[in-house]
């Protein structure tokens, strides 16, 4: 699967934000929008944000946004219009016709950073069959050469299935589809028969928002190497450490981070590695406290877990990172009520508590804060 390589790829982006969010919040899901497209090697910053109470079944957005989107992208040459949902195949191909520039919706853009991190045979076969799903009702309209596989500079949403000719045979993607689970099938059966005959020990899972420094602290915890960056979805493959705290042997593994609007192509296709979570006895949710959207990608987490059936699972809330933790001070003539973002660290760990009946423990992985402390809860929580 062939990475962008051209640095002077740019892209736009584009949000449809319902009334109840704030403009604050609407440009927090940017700021991670704009994050995806760097981790997927096209940069830009130029954004659209349309208030409008459901989005434009023909072209997302309005008529007259529209227009001004397609005057900045010819000034500017740009090379994507980058939207934050997932967009319909027509409302992609009428965008694409109305303004000449490709269209990335999210979940596009999500598969082709899955397709860049993939390393293994087997987390290539999953995005590989995520990919073919996503592109089966958009084969309409799309330049691409399936014959030539992963041939020539594909970019956005065009890795991993690679071009197909403009009027494909709709037949093909379906028996590469039936392959794909096929072959997930067997090594899924393989991945169930492994994890069998690890024996008695007790499973805990390291689980959380995708870039919140589960690698890290698994690398702290194991004492091993695992793959950490400063990047989203750095991790794709399971990885499965043995741990001994005071005698006490157990398995922890980390496995991909979850994100807002996580394509349901992705969670069917990487159903074996979410069983890792799902068999898991304990499950160690990591949140990364110095987001200012921590309090939403915690909602993320939970929902996400409840959705693949483990979120009745005994769970440790992590709260990682506090060492990059700030907030801002509340001004007391303000008509602005109050919240979590004015909050100290202390005030914020005595609200959370106080609320929460989860137990909860505040460390930084990087900096070693507080591990002692969370390997001790750790060995209480599993004996």
């Amino acid at each position: 699967m062939e990475e962008i390589k051209d640095k002077s790829e740019t892209a736009v982006f584009v949000a449809v934000s319902p009334g109840i969010q704030s403009d604050r919040q609407v440009n927090e899901y940017l700021d991670e929008l704009v994050f995806l497209a760097t981790t997927a090697g096209v940069t830009g910053e130029k954004r659209f944000i349309q208030h409008l109470d459901h989005a434009n079944s023909r072209t997302f957005v309005g008529p007259g946004k529209l227009e001004e989107i397609k005057q900045y992208v010819q000034e500017n040459e740009i090379t994507y219009i980058i939207f934050d949902d997932e967009l319909s195949p027509s409302q992609m191909r009428n965008i694409e016709k109305e303004v000449g520039c490709q269209v990335v919706d999210r979940t596009g853009l999500i598969l082709d950073i899955f397709a860049q991190r993939a390393q293994t045979a087997y987390a290539k076969t999953q995005v590989e069959l995520a990919q073919y799903q996503y592109l089966l009702p958009r084969l309409t309209g799309m330049w691409t050469h399936l014959e030539r596989q992963r041939g020539g500079k594909g970019g956005l949403n065009m890795r991993g299935p690679g071009e197909s000719q403009l009027e494909i045979d709709r037949r093909i993607v379906l028996d590469k589809i039936k392959k794909l689970k096929l072959q997930l099938g067997k090594i899924d059966r393989q991945m169930i028969s492994q994890r069998s005959n690890r024996g008695a020990l007790k499973r805990v899972a390291l689980v959380g928002y995708t870039n919140v420094g589960k690698s890290t602290l698994m690398n702290q915890l194991a004492k091993s190497d695992v793959f950490a960056e400063n990047k989203l979805f750095a991790t794709l493959d399971t990885t499965v450490r043995k741990v001994v705290i005071d005698n006490t042997p157990f398995l922890l593994s980390d496995t991909v981070g979850f994100i807002r609007k996580l394509p349901t192509q992705l969670i069917e296709s990487f159903k074996s590695t979410l069983d890792e979570v799902r068999e898991a006895d304990l499950l160690l949710h990591v949140v990364d406290i110095s987001h200012p959207g921590f309090e939403d990608q915690i909602n993320v987490v939970n929902k996400t877990l409840l959705e693949i059936g483990a979120g009745n699972k005994p769970c440790l809330m992590i709260f990682n990172k506090i060492d990059a933790y700030t907030f801002e001070e509340y001004d007391e003539f303000s008509l602005e009520e109050r919240t979590s973002r004015n909050f100290t660290l202390e005030e914020f760990k005595n609200s959370w508590m106080s609320k929460e009946n989860s137990p909860s423990i505040f460390i930084s992985a990087r900096d070693r804060i507080n591990l002692d402390e969370l390997r001790a809860t750790l060995l209480r929580m599993l004996t």
